[in-house]
């Protein structure tokens, strides 16, 4: 049997943390996140954000285990469910069921991020009705040479045991008067080293990420994703995480999450900046040249459905399926959007939306 490589430390791990660098570099992510939770708050309709980022964290997210799709395949996976393009594509929407779940169970247990809703998030993404590991055998190897790098806990009861100190450090703020960034740091180590599940550790560990800002009320909406910065900066990161298993040390870890929170801020400030000025511009055409059609409900549905259908602008508009057939199709001749069939069905694009999470 394999033997476990690494003594999962209890939480607060011991040692100095909260070191002056590290100190630094939170105070500096603390700025820009709050300068984002802040930024997102003037946009009209919060669902906008959450749909549209949720799913560039899935892809991004999905890259980092090597699940690659496009922009085109992921939306159309969104858009029609029931025939996606690819495999990849059809993983990348499990993952946002999966994140927007775990943020509807959030607001359910006023704030508790419970190893139930962690194992609820698992079983969307992993589209089974297992939970924690039970049985031995789990090791991290080297995808290059097949190397063992890792081998975490290997009984189902140790498993179990670190989960439920895990959830208690996650809930119960008193325990520790950590910075929540360092913590979140934490947090995400001491997962991703337990190794719950046979698989998809790795993205049920970053969604844990932004539900912990937003319980902590760093955010408002689950909108700052990490992954994006975890595929540029991959190779750190797993040295990093391994880095601590071996030498006891934190801060290198803490200062690349720190970092990582920072970057992806000022990255997701960047591109709300961008869809608000989309949005401005979109909202002035519509009322200049098709006033007779233009609602704020429709121009939130075309940016919260970069790919959007005749169905979509029904239900959210409260419309006929004819007339939401002819804004579209107005729209579409306007330059607006992109029409496109998929078979019997029509769907329409908002081309420059696509072209801004594309860059």
């Amino acid at each position: 049997m394999l033997k476990q490589t690494y003594d999962i430390p209890p939480l607060p791990p011991p040692g100095e943390l909260e070191t002056v660098s590290v100190l630094r570099e939170a105070a500096r992510a603390h700025r820009f996140l709050a300068e984002l939770k802040g930024r997102a708050a003037t946009i009209p309709n919060q669902s906008i954000l959450i749909d549209t980022l949720s799913l560039q964290e899935a892809k991004a997210s999905s890259e980092v285990e090597n699940i690659v799709t496009t922009q085109d395949e992921m939306f159309q996976a969104s858009l029609f469910p029931d025939n996606p393009s690819s495999p990849a594509a059809k993983e990348v929407a499990l993952y946002r069921d999966a994140l927007q779940c775990g943020f509807e169970k959030l607001d359910e247990q006023q704030g508790l991020l419970t190893n139930n809703s962690i194992i609820a998030m698992f079983q969307i993404l992993k589209r089974t009705k297992s939970g924690f590991r039970t049985t031995p055998g789990t090791a991290l190897k080297n995808e290059g040479n097949g190397d063992i790098v890792y081998v975490p806990p290997q009984h189902g009861d140790d498993v179990v045991r670190h989960m439920t100190a895990l959830e208690r450090f996650i809930n119960e703020d008193a325990m520790s008067a950590l910075d929540p960034l360092i913590k979140m740091a934490i947090i995400h180590h001491q997962f991703e080293s337990i190794h719950p599940f046979p698989d998809g550790n790795g993205r049920i560990g970053r969604i844990i990420n932004v539900l912990y800002l937003t319980r902590q009320g760093l955010l408002e909406i689950p909108i700052l994703y990490l992954s994006r910065y975890i595929t540029t900066h991959k190779d750190e990161y797993y040295a990093l995480l391994q880095f601590v298993r071996e030498t006891g040390q934190w801060q290198p870890w803490l200062e690349y999450m720190l970092c990582a929170v920072a970057d992806t801020a000022i990255g997701t400030l960047a591109l709300i900046d961008e869809i608000k000025a989309l949005m401005h511009d979109y909202k002035n055409r519509i009322r200049s040249d098709l006033p007779r059609i233009y609602s704020q409900d429709l121009l939130n549905n075309l940016f919260r459905h970069p790919y959007t259908r005749i169905e979509y602008v029904q239900n959210e508009l409260g419309v006929t399926r004819q007339t939401a057939a002819r804004y579209l199709d107005q729209l579409a001749a306007n330059g607006l959007l992109v029409k496109y069939q998929a078979g019997r069905n029509n769907y329409y694009v908002n081309a420059p939306l696509v072209a801004l999470f594309a860059n």
